[in-house]
């Protein structure tokens, strides 16, 4: 695998999959609605594709010679009702399979571990999307990692804990650099294929 592309590139968790996927020395398409959100020190190092997940064209068009997809896509901290996650990673999926691309991790939500009745109301709309999304993941025949974090953090990285299909949410926090990390890394291991992947840092 050499080139990726990363939906919701310019996120707080999107960012950290950035520097994770160059520090790996991937090739990356940063898939973003607007470019001038790149950071300086990264737009000579990604090639920016503007479009909106909403829109097939401009998903196929990112994903056109990717070995790879990540995805990131977050609601810019809105709680309210959704289905634009769950659409968006349909038209990925739907890219992916069109141009061959089998591969391809996606950041939900450690509440999708636990009992419905736990998530807390206000959290419950965006939920159902990611679990939307997690319908999505599952009906399709591709390699794909579902990663449920639970809160993150910015603080530096330090030592994980990675669980495969755990039956609770793990308890704890991960820091946003080592799920970006975790968002690349699992490209490239088979053992999280078709997996439920919760994971926390180890505490200090």
């Amino acid at each position: 695998m050499k080139k990726i592309v990363i939906f919701g590139s310019t996120g707080m968790t999107g960012l950290c999959t950035i520097e994770a996927a160059l520090k790996k020395g991937l090739q990356v398409h940063a898939f973003v609605r607007d470019p001038a959100k790149i950071p300086d020190h990264l737009k000579d190092k990604v090639e920016a594709f503007k479009g909106d997940v909403l829109k097939p064209d401009s998903v196929a068009n990112a994903v056109e010679g990717t070995d790879g997809v990540v995805v990131t896509l977050g609601t810019r901290e809105s709680l309210a009702p959704t289905t634009d996650l769950s659409e968006g990673l349909k038209n990925i999926l739907d890219a992916m399979k069109a141009k061959s691309v089998k591969t391809v991790t996606v950041c939900l939500s450690s509440f999708l571990l636990c009992d419905p009745k736990d998530v807390p109301e206000h959290y419950g709309p965006v939920t159902d999307d990611h679990r939307r999304m997690y319908e999505a993941l599952k009906e399709s025949p591709l390699n794909w990692v579902a990663v449920n974090p639970p809160q993150i953090l910015e603080e530096p990285s330090r030592e994980m804990t990675i669980v495969i299909n755990p039956q609770k949410s793990p308890e704890g926090t991960i820091t946003k650099w080592d799920l970006g990390t975790f968002m690349i890394d699992a490209l490239f291991e088979p053992k999280y294929y078709k997996a439920v992947i919760g994971l926390i840092n180890v505490p200090k």
